[in-house]
């Protein structure tokens, strides 16, 4: 299927989805007002759900350009992740998700959990997104920095060396900061553990 038809092939999804309006600007782009889209998998899954106030579909490019982002990623039919940026694109044939600028991840399992980063990056078939930048995860019990992470399927977040790690005391101030190798926070468990490049070093930390 050549570029034009797979982006006729898409304007219905935007139709049956929401209200958008569709304005044509020239051959190559077209621009989409309050566009709702969701994405499904091959089995019929809501695999995720986009939505912005402004975007630009590049047809040659086959990319999608969106403003004020806000992401849901949906795992066994319901919300797993909320995802908010200044600006993403969404490129080979709805397989590749960039999104820069003030990334804001919040995860549903736990109610005061927040990654923040630069860059967030998905390749929609893998199960694990990476995020560059000023990375920081944030919760009531420890506050993580670094400049890059990876967040897997099973909801373990792993950040590179070097790690910056703050664990917060019952008043929610600071109270142990230290800095190591890669550090891994389990979200379900919430539990902190490090690793250094020899293997020598272990330890975890439960809250």
């Amino acid at each position: 299927m050549n570029k034009i038809y797979r982006f006729i092939f898409i304007i219905p999804i935007f139709i049956l989805g929401c209200t958008t309006n569709v304005i044509e600007e020239n051959k190559v782009t077209k621009k989409i007002d309050n566009l709702d889209l969701n994405i499904f998998s091959k089995s019929g899954d809501k695999k995720y759900h986009i939505t912005s106030p402004y975007s630009i579909y590049n047809n040659i490019k086959d990319e999608f350009q969106f403003k004020k982002t806000t992401i849901n990623i949906f795992s066994d039919g319901k919300t797993k992740y909320v995802v908010t940026s200044d600006e993403s694109t969404l490129s080979d044939n709805n397989k590749v998700l960039e999104m820069r600028g003030n990334v804001k991840l919040k995860t549903i399992v736990q109610s005061d959990d927040y990654l923040y980063a630069d860059k967030f990056i998905w390749n929609i078939d893998e199960t694990s997104y990476l995020l560059t930048g000023d990375i920081k995860y944030e919760n009531k019990n420890v506050i993580l920095t670094s400049g890059k992470a990876k967040l897997g399927v099973e909801n373990i977040i792993e950040f590179f060396n070097p790690v910056k790690y703050v664990i917060k005391d019952d008043k929610n101030a600071n109270f142990f900061e230290t800095n190591s190798e890669n550090a891994y926070y389990d979200i379900d468990k919430e539990s902190l553990s490090f690793k250094a490049k020899d293997n020598r070093v272990r330890s975890k930390i439960y809250f």
